[in-house]
């Protein structure tokens, strides 16, 4: 993995990138000999089939994609595989965006051939992008292998890949590395706590904060002690508001950061080679997993490559190309069935125990609300 920063820019970034209206998306190229276009194909079958999908991606020639860093989730080699499959160029704007950004990218440049043509969310994100109508309703070929609960009946969003919140802890600069949340409230880390971006606008620090509310007494139902537990370590000083990303933990400013376990063993890789002995745990007092999801925005300026980016992350290829990178992609357990899974991949992944449940539809709304109205308050100061 090349190491860059997490995708958890200020909104500011987005607005500095968002020019003026480059003109509307053209889509001759995304159209069959025969009316069919891609646009408004809800599958490959629906296009004519995959050949002549690949044929309409591959005349578009290009895939506008935002907010991913090559170091998240192994995303550096599912960008150079699509493009050495398809020769399909892959642009990447704003890396270190947050999911919030996507979205927003999606509505201010509706009709611009600079719009996202695919996203990449964290869950509640792509619930609110699927409540606005943003996004475009498309099965890739194994859409019934990912389970029930990790897609939307209309097939406008489905699960990609996920992990454990985790806490990751600089040994050479910390004494002794905390490894759950209670841990976190002493003293010895004063000034030393991070979260990777804003839970109002990343998917990571929304999921550090419901990880912190379950070690202290809340549920799904209740994000609230989280956004208590994060203002007690920002009254004792222990939490740091810098954003942290590999940089920050390379220079000694965030030493201790709450991100998923994916992105942390990864950082444990790279930094081995730059003198950081970097270690991972998964909070015991705060199990909490979840994935990110896939999309299609329904404006792409590329649409058929739009879709066949779709299909490649779907692919066999594409879920083992997550998985190396500490991910566990959402067709994890029917691959393992089918023997298709990547084993000496899956072996390396960080240890947890227990089986994983996930927040519904309606508390991660409920939980957004509450963080929207007193997340500012409480790490103020």
């Amino acid at each position: 993995m090349t190491v860059s920063l997490p995708r958890t820019a200020a909104l500011g970034v987005l607005a500095a990138l968002a020019l003026s209206a480059c003109g509307a998306a053209p889509d001759n190229a995304s159209t069959t000999a025969d009316g069919k276009n891609a646009a408004t194909a809800t599958s490959a079958a629906d296009f004519g089939g995959m050949d002549k999908l690949v044929a309409a991606a591959k005349k578009e020639g290009t895939l506008n994609a935002i907010a991913l860093p090559r170091d998240w989730a192994n995303y550096g080699a599912l960008i150079d595989g699509f493009t050495k499959k398809y020769g399909i160029k892959v642009s990447v704007e704003n890396p270190d965006g947050s999911s919030q950004d996507e979205i927003n990218a999606v509505t201010s440049r509706k009709g611009q051939t600079r719009a996202p043509d695919v996203l990449d969310l964290g869950s509640s994100f792509a619930l609110s992008a699927a409540q606005q109508g943003l996004l475009a309703p498309y099965k890739v070929a194994s859409y019934g292998d990912i389970p029930t609960g990790q897609k939307d009946p209309q097939a406008r969003w489905y699960n990609d890949y996920g992990g454990y919140i985790s806490i990751g802890c600089d040994a050479k600069r910390v004494k002794t590395c905390p490894t759950t949340f209670v841990d976190l409230l002493k003293p010895q880390y004063k000034g030393q706590v991070a979260l990777n971006g804003n839970p109002t606008k990343s998917g990571s620090a929304f999921g550090g904060v419901y990880a912190a509310s379950l070690a202290s007494g809340g549920s799904f139902d209740d994000i609230q002690p989280g956004l208590d537990f994060f203002a007690k370590i920002k009254k004792n000083g222990n939490y740091t508001p810098v954003e942290s990303t590999p940089a920050t933990v390379e220079k000694g400013e965030t030493p201790i950061s709450i991100d998923w376990d994916y992105l942390n063993a990864g950082y444990a890789d790279e930094f081995k080679s730059k003198g950081v002995d970097w270690k991972v745990s998964v909070p015991s007092d705060g199990q909490f997993s979840q994935y990110y999801s896939q999309a299609v925005n329904k404006g792409a300026p590329h649409p058929a490559a739009a879709r066949l980016w779709q299909e490649y992350l779907y692919s066999t290829e594409g879920q083992n190309l997550w998985l190396k990178g500490y991910a566990r992609p959402a067709l994890m357990t029917a691959m393992e069935k089918a023997g298709t899974l990547d084993k000496t991949a899956a072996a390396k992944l960080p240890k947890v125990s227990g089986t994983p449940s996930f927040p519904t539809e309606a508390q991660q709304d409920k939980a957004k609300t509450v963080l929207g109205q007193g997340w500012a308050k409480a790490v103020s100061g």
